[in-house]
């Protein structure tokens, strides 16, 4: 729905119903990725489309019964087994699920200014539930980045439950389904929400072609981040040596790092090792609004740092920003292991973890603003 937000608005200005069918799984080929959307109205306009062909009219008439009638959230599963290749199906093979939801501007206040977001390319989700009981059916939640949740389910504990779930989709860049169960205590019936958002993948910048920045770009891609490892060095920076990176750049950290447009979310991670690659680098990168920066070396590599970073003219705030020794305290020997300590500490950072043992009674879910409350790890062989 959100990818169609700029004609959307003329429907909540006209204060006109529709029926939003969201792509929010692909198993095989399919030509549409979750999040397309295709909408119809009430005055039986039609916009966008969930896969080009057969489906789509098949969608189609599903959103007019539903405008019609029945406006209770649907899903609908589509692939090459049903029917007949030219029929209601898809020809390339693979399957898609969609969710369809009726909206109604008058009943969802929280509508409109998350589709202005959506439309200026501001990061945005709407958490609607698709499946649960029929009184939760009509809400929406409304998510911002650092911000808390808009709109109710009729349940102030539920509505933190999926603002936190659907924060946790935004940070993503994703749109799909969330399942929340009644372990928690948030409901008495298992739920499912749509979660669709707006903002693209997270970024992860990792400078330095080494064996660890392998590993992490593979973690990394794990955790959702789009990674990119950039070093001076052409003969290390190929991407034959980091398969799991979306994109190998050769150039000066720093240079590179100033030409990026950056986020709240991107983290970068210094595993140079090198004081005229790092230093010019982590004294760009503290200067920047990014999430997270991480510096890999001793702790006399660390104290030399800090002498030439304050040489630079970075003041004591900037310094605090600089988790070095980069990662939590694991143990870690391992390129793989050290990925994982690496990565262990930007989640804890972003999310307010302690990065103490959970049996130790710390509580298992946080809430509120991340708070930097991370172990440094030792790393004494850079």
């Amino acid at each position: 729905m959100l990818e169609l937000a700029t004609d959307l608005l003329e429907r909540v200005r006209t204060r006109t119903p529709f029926v939003a069918a969201t792509v929010t799984r692909v198993d095989g080929s399919a030509p549409r990725q979750p999040g397309a959307s295709l909408v119809v109205d009430a005055d039986g306009a039609v916009l966008g489309n969930v896969s080009g062909g057969c489906v789509d009219a098949a969608v189609h008439e599903t959103a007019r019964e539903m405008l019609r009638g029945d406006r209770r959230p649907r899903v609908e599963r589509f692939g090459y087994s049903d029917g007949d290749a030219m029929g209601v199906g898809l020809t390339c093979g693979g399957t898609i699920e969609l969710v369809l939801r009726h909206h109604d501007p008058d009943a969802e206040p929280e509508l409109g200014p998350a589709l202005t977001d959506a439309a200026r390319d501001r990061p945005v989700a709407v958490a609607t539930i698709v499946r649960g009981p029929s009184a939760r059916l009509g809400g929406m939640i409304v998510v911002r980045p650092d911000l808390p949740g808009e709109g109710t389910l009729g349940d102030e504990r539920l509505d933190r439950a999926v603002a936190d779930r659907a924060a946790g989709v935004l940070h993503a860049g994703q749109t799909r389904t969330v399942d929340i169960g009644t372990a928690d205590g948030y409901c008495r019936e298992p739920l499912t929400l749509l979660v669709e958002s707006t903002a693209p993948a997270p970024r992860m910048l990792v400078f330095g072609a080494i064996d660890h920045a392998a590993a992490l770009a593979r973690v990394g891609g794990f955790l959702g981040y789009r990674v990119t490892v950039c070093d001076a060095r052409a003969t290390f920076a190929t991407p034959g040596r980091f398969p799991d990176a979306d994109e190998v750049v050769v150039d000066w950290p720093h240079r590179y790092l100033r030409s990026q447009r950056l986020d709240g979310r991107t983290v970068v991670c210094v595993l140079t090792h090198d004081p005229k690659f790092d230093v010019p680098l982590l004294e760009a990168a503290l200067r920047l609004p990014v999430a997270y920066v991480g510096a890999m070396g001793s702790r006399r590599t660390h104290e030399e740092r800090l002498a030439r970073l304050r040489a630079a003219g970075l003041t004591d705030r900037e310094l605090g920003r600089l988790r070095s020794p980069i990662g939590l305290d694991l143990g870690a020997r391992t390129p793989a292991e050290t990925a994982l300590s690496i990565a262990a500490e930007i989640v804890a950072d972003r999310l307010g973890g302690s990065g103490v043992p959970l049996s130790t009674g710390v509580p298992i879910h946080h809430r509120g603003a991340p708070s930097p409350g991370a172990v440094p790890s030792s790393q004494e062989s850079g």
